[in-house]
């Protein structure tokens, strides 16, 4: 079975506050984008569990993908057979554009899928939240405003259909544990939930995301993304979660290529 794992960006970053599990408290909202890897898993019962990626190098040892922790998650409760994994890589990592977890909550579909579980979209989710923040909105997949750690989801009503998505991400990996142990949580935040019904034209003046002080400020490049961004008719610009991509949303089709000629550039028209 094939699937091809989404990436997402967020609109506006919130930390409200830092709770007794060591994580923080967040509002966010999840916007998915068509932006994708490819995710292949096939029965192999007479051979032993494989992973295989290509694409963009992953970093890190084997043990720690989040695709193979899904599998074993599953594996554990389900006593699943051996099975072939192939991982293609498009979603740059490190970027704040939730791809490992994309990957892995598409693991635990598929997996649900190939082996006929019939787990429940509640039981999906909670798999999910096991493996990371991001993984439980990538079960659902559609725009949402996101609370507490992260993984606390509510509908919303939010469509940027015609607008173009431009993506750029420079050679720079934010490490998210560090960037959450830099940050100063700002109390005085107006509620995301209520800016992000303004129009799109005011989103900047309303809706910021709280890492992008410190990490511009130890990541220059960065913050000059967003000012290009902007420079260039931009109506919203944003880092997507941690970093370090950023983007920005434009009313007409934009070719930006040239100006970011040695970053990963993307872009899609919702």
């Amino acid at each position: 079975m094939i699937a091809f794992p989404n990436a997402k960006i967020n609109l506006g970053l919130d930390i409200i506050g830092k709770r007794t599990d060591g994580f923080h408290n967040l509002e966010t909202v999840f916007y998915p984008i068509n932006l994708c890897d490819a995710l292949e898993i096939i029965k192999t019962p007479n051979t032993a569990t494989s992973f295989k990626s290509s694409g963009l190098k992953i970093p890190g040892e084997l043990k720690n993908n989040l695709c193979l922790k899904a599998y074993e998650l599953l594996k554990e409760e389900f006593d699943l057979p051996n099975i072939k994994m192939h991982l293609h890589k498009t979603i740059p990592m490190g970027a704040g554009l939730g791809g490992g977890s994309s990957d892995a909550a598409q693991t635990l579909i598929l997996l649900d899928e190939l082996f006929q579980l019939k787990l429940s979209q509640n039981q999906l989710l909670n798999y999910a939240r096991t493996l990371g923040a991001d993984c439980a909105f990538f079960i659902l997949n559609r725009p949402v405003f996101a609370s507490e750690r992260g993984d606390i989801f509510k509908e919303i009503d939010l469509d940027l259909k015609g607008y173009q998505i431009v993506i750029v991400k420079p050679e720079i990996n934010v490490n998210t544990a560090e960037a959450f142990s830099e940050l100063k949580i700002n109390l005085q935040s107006e509620r995301l939930i209520k800016s992000i019904e303004q129009p799109i034209n005011k989103w900047q003046k309303l809706i910021k995301n709280d890492f992008e002080k410190n990490i511009f400020k130890k990541h220059p490049r960065i913050g000059e993304m967003k000012k290009l961004l902007y420079k260039n008719e931009a109506v919203y610009a944003s880092m997507s979660g941690s970093g370090s991509a950023v983007y920005g949303l434009y009313k007409k089709p934009v070719d930006l290529s040239r100006i970011f000629k040695n970053d990963f550039y993307f872009f899609t028209i919702i």
